[in-house]
């Protein structure tokens, strides 16, 4: 993984957030919030929370007296994401690396993080630092994208760009977003952290946009794939994301468009 995968920085946060998290993540986030809070945890860590799509969706859902701390290793994010909390979410932000966690141990009943666990530099360590915190009998609960294959707009965007550079086409989505879907490697990451009770569910849901141009903006100006458009040639970014909407737009019309995505739900106890 690429240092730059790691920068949700700039106009990043809020291009992701009302961008992305409508485009792929708030299906998942309710999904999340539901499981989660159907645990009736007393008190919730959520890791690598970005622009706060999961915390929207879980805090109403909790006992009015749980406790909810949402961390993130990107200050900008957290930032974006508190100043979106509506009145009266309790969710407590602070900076933090999931494989670092600035916890005692044994401290809360659920750790949840949604699309985060792909960015991490040592998942096992991640692992080991979400058992840590957990109280017994606690559970871990995480998503991760499958295989780019069968995530439609992001594979359309992964190939139109490798025609933009062919030299050296922008691998992010591929690289790290979409490069942890192995099941078996998952479980057996979680194996060696400590976790022995493991249910992984993969879910296909339905991307939606208004036209292939929001799509492609979502993935070419709200994440990181941003970065490595601009560091192999400045001014390229509009140029870019048509290229990507044309591909889109190749495949899945011109008027609001529709795509399959994928990912593995976990729940580790």
């Amino acid at each position: 993984m690429a240092e730059s995968d790691k920068v949700f920085a700039g106009s990043i946060p809020k291009l992701y957030d009302t961008l992305m998290v409508p485009l792929i993540f708030q299906a998942y986030a309710d999904v999340m919030a539901e499981r989660v809070a159907g645990f009736s945890p007393g008190a919730v860590l959520e890791t690598a929370a970005g622009s706060g799509a999961v915390a929207r969706a879980l805090a109403p859902r909790l006992d009015p007296d749980a406790r909810y701390v949402a961390t993130d290793l990107n200050q900008p994010m957290l930032d974006y994401a508190a100043r979106r909390q509506g009145p009266g979410c309790r969710v407590e932000w602070r900076w933090a690396d999931a494989l670092d966690l600035p916890f005692e141990t044994d401290s809360f009943d659920v750790v949840c993080c949604q699309f985060g666990a792909m960015f991490f530099s040592d998942r096992v360590a991640g692992y080991l630092e979400a058992r840590r915190v957990l109280k017994p009998g606690g559970r871990f609960v995480f998503s991760v994208w499958d295989r780019i294959e069968e995530n439609e707009f992001a594979e359309d965007v992964t190939n139109a760009l490798a025609t933009v550079f062919p030299r050296d086409p922008p691998r992010f989505l591929a690289r790290t977003p979409h490069g942890y879907h192995d099941v078996s490697r998952i479980r057996e990451d979680l194996r060696r952290a400590g976790f022995a009770d493991v249910e992984i569910e993969t879910r296909e849901e339905t991307s939606r946009a208004a036209t292939p141009d929001d799509a492609a903006a979502a993935y070419c100006q709200g994440t990181p794939l941003r970065n490595e458009i601009e560091a192999r040639e400045a001014g390229m970014l509009q140029r870019a994301t048509h290229c990507a909407a044309q591909a889109i737009a190749r495949r899945h019309g011109a008027g609001p468009v529709a795509g399959k995505i994928q990912a593995h739900m976990i729940v580790a106890k």
